[in-house]
């Protein structure tokens, strides 16, 4: 728990980091361009027949999780630079509006913090230093020099997609032959504000995405950004259907940044369309948090 209390900074990039797909950079873009339009000449046993960027968008926005009210608890482990951090975290959310995280020491016993976040601002308390958080994806997004924003977020948390491609022409479709998935790439450009200089920037980031051959559900979810130095990777794994909700279970995360930061993520329980209350109290004996950009 000492080590959890040191450093402030460090606890919101651990609890945003679990639930959402951070721009980043590989600087092998190419390279890796190169090996992903390969795999769809290699020959193998894999018989799936082509299908067309537009057609795999339509079955990707067909297979996702639709709610309108989701909760769900989880088991959570986070390694940053080799030092781990075991949470219990139940999440609230009704889609498009807010998100609601409670975050809990294992067992249940102790508070750590609780997060609540909507589109305009993100609001958090840390129990454990009598501290709150009030803020938006701006002022996150300095701080962590990342770009998030509450889409992404929402698709992240149970294996959707963020829709942020508009046109047909930068999707690309390829078949994995040797995996036997299909996979779909994108390169989206946004105009955003450099940290430093405060001018703007075009910024040019990839995501693939690979895909259940039966189901089109997201297995896998690539961000690269090749303005920065940071990689993401979620792998969806263990899907099961419970309560009429099919979803992935398991969540693996591995961002490269500044540090080396996994997570793993296993749903213990998925419940949707119940409502529920999602409002965060900020104590008026707590302080406001002393976060300071690097």
């Amino acid at each position: 728990m000492n080590s959890i209390k040191t450093n402030m900074k460090l606890i919101v990039s651990i609890l945003l980091l679990m639930l959402i797909g951070v721009s980043c950079k590989s600087r092998k873009h190419e390279k890796k361009a190169v090996q992903t339009q390969a795999i769809d000449t290699l020959q193998a046993k894999c018989k799936l027949p082509f299908k067309s960027a537009r057609a795999l968008s339509k079955h990707i926005k067909e297979s996702e999780l639709t709610y309108n009210w989701i909760v769900a608890k989880a088991d959570v482990d986070v390694n940053i630079d080799g030092e781990d951090h075991k949470f219990d975290v139940k999440i609230k959310s009704k889609k498009d509006s807010v998100i609601w995280i409670s975050i809990q020491a294992i067992g249940g016993l102790i508070d750590i913090a609780k997060l609540n976040i909507t589109k305009d601002s993100v609001k958090m308390v840390v129990y454990i230093k009598r501290q709150f958080f009030k803020g938006d994806f701006n002022y996150i997004n300095d701080i962590l020099n990342a770009d998030l924003d509450y889409d992404m977020l929402q698709a992240a948390l149970f294996g959707n997609s963020a829709s942020f491609y508009d046109e047909d022409e930068k999707l690309n479709s390829i078949i994995d032959r040797v995996n036997c998935h299909y996979m779909l790439s994108t390169e989206r450009k946004r105009k955003l504000k450099r940290i430093m200089s405060g001018q703007d920037s075009l910024k040019h980031s990839l995501q693939t995405m690979t895909l259940m051959n039966d189901t089109y559900k997201i297995k896998n979810n690539h961000f690269e950004d090749v303005t920065t130095n940071r990689v993401f990777n979620a792998q969806y794994d263990n899907f099961l259907s419970k309560d009429s909700v099919f979803a992935p279970h398991d969540v693996n995360i591995e961002i490269k940044a500044e540090k080396k930061i996994t997570l793993k993520i296993n749903y213990v329980r998925i419940e949707i369309n119940v409502p529920q209350k999602t409002a965060l109290t900020i104590p008026k004996n707590y302080d406001a948090i002393p976060i300071k950009k690097d």
